[in-house]
């Protein structure tokens, strides 16, 4: 298998008293989601997910 695993990116957003969770697949959506929101007062940060390939 040449397949690569897709890589996910979760942008999450404090809005008090919690923290909010927005999954993207595009990273550039995912930058312009949390600069917006930090543009808005909120604090944000973006974290990368990308699977390991099980190997058999």
């Amino acid at each position: 298998m040449s397949d690569k695993p897709a890589t996910t990116y979760i942008v999450s957003v404090f809005v008090k008293p919690h923290w909010r969770t927005i999954l993207s697949s595009d990273k550039g959506e995912a930058e312009a989601l949390a600069h917006a929101m930090v543009q808005d007062g909120a604090t944000a940060r973006i974290e990368e997910l990308t699977p390991k390939v099980k190997m058999r």
